[in-house]
């Protein structure tokens, strides 16, 4: 199975906390219960994220310079490129904004295996995952605008760096 998502097919939501949108680019739910979620989303200033109880979190920063996500036993920089994982749990808050910053992140129920995250370079292959594509290319056969997203169970090869995910639940019945 292969499936190419585009802009096309992601939605904008408004953020738990008022302060911004999400991009979501995919969201599969189990008996009215969010299981696995990615997204694309703008940090823009300091302030706080908004929670997720239950859920675990995962953010990797696409562009920009990257903050600090600070909270009750959390302390680290969000760097280009460089997964984070968090919990949604804690109240966690954003500092050292000093310009914008776009962030792909990955939620995913706690119940559940947390889903790897990585950053691949070009010439590699992926297969079993999704992979966002971060520059316009080509994942395998299909031609891929910069940010469409690639689920595959079949391996594919890409000219791009992507971010891949890895997650039983892409690939379960829904």
């Amino acid at each position: 199975m292969i499936v190419h998502l585009t802009s096309a097919d992601f939605k904008a939501m408004p953020w738990t906390n008022g302060r911004g949108t999400t991009l979501e680019l995919l969201r599969i739910e189990r008996e009215g219960c969010l299981i696995l979620r990615l997204s694309r989303a703008l940090v823009v200033e300091d302030g706080p994220f908004s929670l997720f109880p239950g859920l675990e979190r995962n953010l990797t920063v696409l562009s920009g310079p990257g903050f600090s996500l600070v909270g009750e036993g959390l302390h680290c920089q969000a760097l280009p490129l460089q997964p984070v994982g968090f919990s949604g749990d804690i109240l966690v808050q954003v500092a050292g904004v000093t310009a914008p910053s776009e962030d792909f992140n990955v939620m995913s129920a706690r119940s559940l295996k947390h889903p790897q995250v990585w950053v691949q370079q070009a010439g590699q292959v992926a297969e079993d995952c999704a992979i966002l594509a971060l520059a316009t290319g080509r994942i395998g056969g299909l031609s891929v605008a910069q940010y469409d997203l690639v689920v595959t169970d079949q391996p594919l090869r890409h000219d791009m760096t992507v971010i891949a995910v890895r997650s039983a639940e892409l690939f379960s019945p829904r």
